[in-house]
């Protein structure tokens, strides 16, 4: 056969067809992309204020070639055979964020902060002890007379809960004591509330169980593989709020804020947030009390406000939670903070009332 013939008949076979990858060989590909993704430190191009901004051609033409089953260095080599017609790729429009962008940021944050959770020492405490939370909080208040909103001032808060649920905790404010059943001669009233702690606040119902995401039981005993985690949050929450991602993101931000979280939870926790769709980052955020920090956030359903978990830059130590609003509406302007709770100290102690 001359060369003439070899490649009429070339032109004549049809192109080789492409290797498909294995459904094990995709999950590998792309579990060896997230690694990569997660031991990457998170690089800050300027762009828009607030916003993290990552490249995403490197993300994205791995990803193109796990989804796609491109072919690998030893598939067949196809430079001298006739090409199929590929239809046009579909350009991004003008102004697009790139794609990938939030999503791969919010990812390799989440997955920084559950790697810090898994290196630390925890204590866990026993089910007679009580886990202390101090944290300083800003929230509106509603004047009942005009039903609107009115900004809050900061207030020092202090939370002492039962371990397992089976005494009663303690709510300081300020140290002022708020009013309980007996005060307001409440008849579902339980006779045997304590008298007045020294501190003043008010008392907290024991919660036998502990079923409650403030309960240190119920975090104690979540999943630590995080899509069985988010499973979990999405059952025991079904029918709530506004959706289940939003519900389950909310859910998570309860655990976290005012709880004593055991560190393999604490992680898987925070890798069942990088799974939620709409999560993204925000870049230099300041807490109640000035700490500069870093922040995963989703909108909420009404696209209004914005719930945001900030972290230290450089541990990813959970600094606390805000809302801020994302548009006018009403009481609010957009970029105001609507709420917030700054966490300043966690201990175990043996009594209520006790402080580290």
């Amino acid at each position: 056969m001359n060369e003439d013939e070899r490649v009429e008949l070339v032109r004549l076979l049809p192109p080789p067809a492409r290797p498909e990858l294995s459904a094990d060989r995709h999950r590998l590909l792309r579990g060896h992309l997230m690694s990569e993704l997660r031991e990457q430190p998170v690089r800050v191009r300027r762009g828009r204020p607030g916003r993290v901004v990552v490249p995403a051609l490197a993300g994205g033409l791995a990803l193109a070639l796990v989804l796609t089953g491109g072919g690998s260095a030893s598939g067949p080599d196809r430079s001298q055979a006739p090409q199929a017609t590929q239809a046009p790729q579909a350009q991004p429009s003008a102004g697009s964020a790139p794609l990938n962008a939030a999503p791969v940021a919010a990812v390799r944050l989440l997955n920084q902060a559950a790697d810090a959770a898994d290196r630390a020492q925890d204590t866990t405490p026993r089910g007679d002890q009580f886990v202390y939370v101090k944290s300083v909080q800003t929230y509106p208040s509603t004047d009942e007379a005009t039903g609107e909103a009115t900004k809050g001032t900061p207030q020092n808060r202090e939370i002492w809960r039962s371990v397992d649920g089976s005494r009663w905790g303690l709510l300081v404010m300020d140290g002022q004591r708020r009013p309980t059943g007996q005060d307001l001669k409440d008849p579902h009233a339980r006779p045997d509330e304590p008298a007045p702690h020294p501190l003043g606040g008010g008392w907290l119902e024991p919660t036998p169980g502990n079923t409650g995401p403030s309960g240190y039981a119920y975090a104690a005993a979540l999943p630590t593989d995080p899509d069985q985690l988010l499973a979990k949050l999405k059952a025991d929450t079904k029918g709530q709020g506004p959706g289940p991602d939003q519900e389950a993101f909310a859910t998570i931000g309860d655990i976290l804020r005012e709880q004593l979280v055991p560190s393999p939870v604490r992680a898987a926790l925070y890798r069942a947030a990088a799974r939620i769709p709409g999560v993204t980052v925000v870049d230099e955020v300041t807490d109640a009390v000035g700490r500069q920090g870093v922040a995963v956030a989703r909108l909420d359903s009404g696209g209004v406000v914005e719930t945001q978990w900030i972290f230290d830059r450089s541990s990813f130590e959970f600094l606390g939670e805000r809302t801020v609003a994302v548009k006018d509406d009403g009481s609010w302007r957009k970029g105001e903070v609507t709420g917030q709770t700054t966490i300043l100290g966690r201990a175990v102690v043996d009594q209520v009332g006790d402080r580290p």
